[in-house]
């Protein structure tokens, strides 16, 4: 642990505060997945398929790969909306990762992706369905415990984790 921050258990087995108001819940490891995602998908509707075919509600996961189109977006926090934008170009996935929780009782992947056009020119976030794979390696992490469930949440507009 960081000198400088504490752990406060309240009650709960694996449930914990941190120091300045950071709520985690420990989990479990379990099992773990690396593959190859299938040509011509949509990236996140790929693994939210995957997901309920192994049972995983809860993870996380990291990928690498190139997409054929992307749409990508940013929260507008005054207005509470995202911000899309559709960019139908090949491009290569520096990078995304994000975490498997639920959402209405099923699997919900939220993930952030950062992309790199042919002349290097990077752009990158919140990924949104019809980003349509070229090809993807993924490392999925499944994690044991009860799930995290995506809920309103009243301040941000946001469908954020409920119960930590």
């Amino acid at each position: 642990m960081q000198p400088g921050f504490s752990v406060a258990r309240h009650g709960c087995i694996g449930k914990e505060t941190v120091m300045d108001g950071l709520m985690v819940r420990q989990f479990e490891a379990g099992r773990r997945f690396v593959g190859r995602l299938p040509h011509g998908r949509d990236i996140l509707a790929a693994i939210e398929s995957f997901c309920r075919k192994q049972s995983i509600s809860c993870g996380v996961f990291s990928m690498i790969g190139a997409v054929s189109s992307a749409t990508i977006g940013a929260y507008d926090q005054g207005q509470q909306v995202y911000v899309t934008v559709k960019k139908d170009a090949p491009f290569e996935i520096l990078h995304c990762g994000g975490n498997i929780s639920t959402r209405d009782g099923e699997p919900f992947v939220h993930a952030h992706i950062v992309l790199a056009d042919m002349d290097g020119n990077v752009t990158g976030g919140h990924l949104f369905s019809d980003t349509i794979l070229f090809a993807g390696e993924i490392d999925i992490q499944e994690l044991l415990g009860p799930p995290l469930e995506r809920v309103h949440d009243e301040n941000t507009g946001l469908k954020l984790w409920d119960g930590l």
